[in-house]
C-alpha cells in the first residue's frame, strides 16, 4: 500500500465486533507493510473525557504517521463529538483515524457526519441466518487455503452455536489441527458435545489455579465422552498463548500485537488477565506436565487418565 492509498478515514460499523477488529487488524498490517514506525493509539469513547480526542488528533511536529483508533462510537458524549466534526473539517494527512460504531440510533448524528467527509466503510453486520454462519465459515477455511464440507460446516454450527467469535475460535482449531479437507467425521471428532468449549473450559480452570473446578471439569468431560487427546491440546493451546502474550510489552495494545503474535485481540486480552500468578519458570513447568500427559494420553502410559488428571493438577499449582 502506497502513502497515497493510506485511507485518512475509516468507519466500521455495524454489530459484529469481530468483523471490526479484523477490519482494524487488516488496515493496521496495510499501513505498517508501507509505514512500519505508524504509531497507533486507541481510545474507547465511553472513557474519553472531553479534550482527549482532540489531543491526540492535534498536529505532530515530526509529521509522522499516526493511527487513531475509536471504538464505539454510538457511546461517546456529546460533548467530545465536536472534536471529531472539528477535525474532519480540516483533516491531517498524516493521520488515519479509524472509527467503529455498533449501527442503531444512537450516534446516529455523529455517524452521519463521518459519511459526509467519505470514509472507506466498513460493513460488519450480524451474522444471525443459518446460512451466512455457513458461509463465514467455509470463509474462515478458504482463507487458510483449506476446504470444509458442507455437512461438516453444518456440524461445525450445530456443535459451538451461533456466537462468532466461538465459531472462529473452532475454525482456527481444526486449521491448526488438521490436515486437508475436514469433513463431519473430524468436526465430530473435535467439536461433538461441545467438545472445544468443554476442553478449553478445563484449560481455563486450570491456568486460573482453581483445581478443584479444573478436575471436575476435566472428569465431566471425560464422562461425556471428551478424548483426552483434545483436551491436552487446549491445555497446550493456552499455555502457548500465555507464553506469547507474556514475552510481549504490555505497554502495547492487544489490536497492535495481535497480527505480530497471530493472536486475536480478544485471546491476547483473556491471556493478559490470566497471566497474573504466572511466570516464566511456572509456565516451563506446565508446558513440560502437558508435553508428558500429551504422550501418555496417545499410548505412552498404561493409565493415561491418570497422567492427565496430574498434569491438570500441576498446571493448577504451577500457578503462584
Amino acid at each position: 500500500m502506497s502513502n497515497d492509498a493510506i485511507p485518512n478515514l475509516v468507519l466500521a460499523i455495524g454489530p459484529e465486533p469481530l468483523l471490526a477488529d479484523r477490519a482494524i487488524e487488516r488496515l493496521l498490517g496495510q499501513i505498517r507493510a508501507n509505514e512500519p514506525l505508524a504509531a497507533l493509539q486507541s481510545l474507547a469513547a465511553a472513557e474519553v473525557d472531553p479534550g482527549d480526542i482532540g489531543d491526540a488528533l492535534a498536529p505532530s511536529l515530526f509529521g509522522e504517521r499516526r493511527i487513531l483508533v475509536v471504538r464505539d462510537l454510538q457511546d461517546l458524549r456529546a460533548e467530545c463529538a465536536s472534536e471529531i466534526t472539528n477535525y474532519l473539517a480540516s483533516p491531517d494527512e498524516n493521520i488515519t483515524l479509524v472509527l467503529t460504531h455498533k449501527g442503531g440510533v444512537k450516534g446516529k448524528a455523529l455517524v452521519e457526519a463521518v459519511r459526509k467527509a467519505k470514509p472507506v466503510e466498513i460493513a460488519c453486520d450480524a451474522i444471525k441466518k443459518d446460512s451466512e454462519k455457513l458461509d463465514f465459515i467455509r470463509a474462515e477455511f478458504a482463507g487458510h487455503g483449506r476446504k470444509i464440507d458442507g455437512e461438516a460446516a453444518r456440524a461445525l454450527v450445530d456443535a459451538v452455536g451461533g456466537d462468532i467469535r466461538e465459531l472462529a475460535s473452532a475454525a482456527s482449531q481444526l486449521i491448526n489441527d488438521t490436515t486437508g479437507a475436514i469433513n463431519a467425521a473430524a468436526v465430530e471428532r473435535y467439536h461433538g458435545g461441545r467438545v472445544e468449549a468443554t476442553g478449553f473450559k478445563v484449560a481455563d480452570a486450570a491456568i486460573d489455579g482453581n483445581i478443584g473446578v479444573a478436575l471436575a471439569t476435566l472428569r465431566q468431560a471425560l464422562d461425556t465422552g471428551t478424548d483426552p487427546v483434545l483436551i491436552t491440546s487446549a491445555l497446550a493451546s493456552g499455555m502457548r498463548t500465555l507464553a506469547k502474550v507474556g514475552s510481549a510489552s504490555r505497554n502495547v495494545r492487544a489490536v497492535e500485537l495481535a497480527g505480530q503474535l497471530g493472536l486475536a485481540p480478544w485471546q491476547i486480552d483473556k491471556a493478559r488477565r490470566q497471566l497474573t500468578g504466572w511466570n516464566g519458570t511456572s509456565i516451563a513447568i506446565a508446558i513440560k506436565a502437558i508435553a508428558h500427559a500429551d504422550g501418555a494420553v496417545k499410548g505412552g502410559e498404561s493409565d493415561p487418565i491418570y497422567a492427565l488428571e496430574r498434569a491438570v493438577m500441576t498446571v493448577a499449582r504451577a500457578r503462584s
